[in-house]
């Protein structure tokens, strides 16, 4: 996210508070050896590579693009489009959709995004969670893939966050518990998530928050175990990542501290106008944390952001517990959270389930159009798809059942009430912010338009594939 809040960090530091209780600063102990950033940045095993959502799964439903009416355009890169979409066939003929699509030359030209592919593949298919996207349908063409996501319509934090400058603590504690639960589940199925930022949590309908975009994720960790694949955002990427070290789940607990503190003060908690003076700063820079914060926000901050990964809130055996016990959520219920039984600070106003209103305009006045799908691949190239179908459970469920007789109703008047203004608890003030680049369906990168010198500062994998 640099480049997209005007309040910038001087030499890691905010504001005129320097307390050494307050700071975060590298200590003796925190590196075997001085980190060399330039090492880092110019290693030879360090490529850039686009990254993007695929997935890979089995099903049964004979599903293709023509069972789906285009109605919105919500995003675009490189790799392919996203649409909203309507199914017009089937048990689940009139649901919206998000569609996902992606082109295969794109994706083949790479290993690691195959890897990345069969990754999500048994992600996807495995993680249920009230806080985690759900993946419906997916299958393919003869040079397409297609993913068929549920539709959030409350649009990606990002934008809300952008929009608002900062969070109260109120509601930044509303959304850090839901993502806790989520991280939590990730690591209990052998999870890192690896890629936690504003762009990959989307909002549904209600204001609750939803987890997306798995193409980072590393799956088969067990505790103790350390991967020292290299990606991720990297205003919100651990030190461990970077000095390539070797990382575990901790690493989604620092990425946590950089959310907190970015929804608290309105920017990421090391930033800099290029890459190696971010990498820099989470690696040896200053940080002063505002003193507007309370002392449970504080603590909880310097807690998550301890660059010795033993010392880190979360980084024991307990995971997530630890964190889910401190003050800053003293107050809250944690069967509740789960239960989505707590008001959202946020309920966007919609007119409708088809509503749009919270994705990017540029996107959405375009007329949504599926380019003909004309490119073929070879068949071995083609084996890399091998099983892409995918038809999730409660959809197959519904196929299955006995046909059912069903009443004749009235005609139901209109079932959604007249648009209003947002319902939600009170946000801190706006604030002035710059304009945000944004494409993809809840910050997916589906290939940045970007010129390459941006993409090299958000998409980056060293050392090799990951072991999948």
């Amino acid at each position: 996210m640099a480049g997209v809040f005007d309040i910038e960090l001087q030499d890691g530091e905010l504001g005129q508070d320097v307390s050494d209780d307050d700071a975060i600063e590298i200590e003796e102990g925190d590196y075997d050896q001085d980190p060399n950033v330039n090492a880092i940045i110019e290693s030879e095993d360090l490529e850039t590579v686009q990254l993007s959502e695929q997935n890979v799964n089995t099903g049964k439903e004979k599903t293709g693009p023509q069972d789906f009416e285009l109605r919105k355009v919500l995003g675009k890169g490189g790799y392919g489009k996203v649409f909203q979409v309507r199914k017009v066939t089937g048990q689940d003929s009139g649901t919206i959709f998000a569609m996902k699509v992606l082109r295969k030359a794109s994706i083949v030209r790479n290993q690691k995004d195959t890897a990345h592919t069969k990754a999500e593949r048994n992600i996807l298919e495995a993680v249920k969670h009230p806080f985690i996207v759900d993946l419906i349908y997916a299958f393919q063409t003869g040079g397409k893939l297609y993913l068929i996501l549920e539709y959030l319509s409350g649009g990606e934090l990002f934008m809300h966050l952008e929009r608002e400058g900062i969070f109260l603590e109120d509601t930044a504690c509303f959304y850090l518990s839901e993502i806790i639960l989520a991280l939590e589940h990730l690591h209990i199925q052998g999870i890192i998530y690896r890629d936690l930022k504003p762009e990959n949590i989307l909002l549904d309908a209600q204001g609750h928050v939803k987890l997306t975009d798995f193409g980072l994720c590393k799956e088969h960790i067990q505790e103790g175990i350390v991967t020292h694949t290299f990606c991720g955002t990297i205003e919100y990427m651990a030190p461990e990542i970077l000095t390539r070290s070797g990382h575990g789940k901790a690493v989604d607990w620092w990425s946590l501290g950089a959310l907190m503190y970015d929804m608290l003060t309105g920017a990421p908690p090391f930033t800099a106008d290029n890459r190696k003076k971010t990498i820099e700063k989470i690696l040896k820079g200053r940080l002063n944390l505002p003193p507007y914060l309370t002392p449970d926000a504080r603590d909880l901050i310097r807690k998550l952001l301890k660059r010795q990964v033993v010392q880190r809130l979360g980084s024991g055996p307990s995971d997530g517990e630890a964190i889910k016990v401190h003050p800053f959520f003293k107050l809250i219920n944690w069967a509740d959270v789960l239960g989505r039984k707590l008001e959202p600070p946020f309920k966007p106003a919609l007119a409708g389930e088809d509503d749009v209103s919270q994705f990017d305009t540029k996107f959405t006045k375009q007329t949504p159009i599926d380019s003909p799908d004309e490119s073929t691949l070879s068949e071995s190239a083609n084996l890399v798809f091998q099983g892409f179908t995918y038809v999730a459970p409660s959809v197959l469920e519904e196929m299955y059942k006995p046909p059912r007789i069903v009443k004749a109703r009235s005609p139901r008047k209109s079932a959604y009430p007249t648009p209003v203004t947002a319902l939600r608890n009170p946000f801190s003030p706006r604030h002035h912010l710059s304009p945000a680049s944004s494409f993809g369906f809840g910050g997916h990168n589906l290939g940045s338009t970007l010129d390459s010198a941006s993409c090299q500062e958000e998409m980056m994998e060293v050392q090799g594939l990951p072991h999948v």
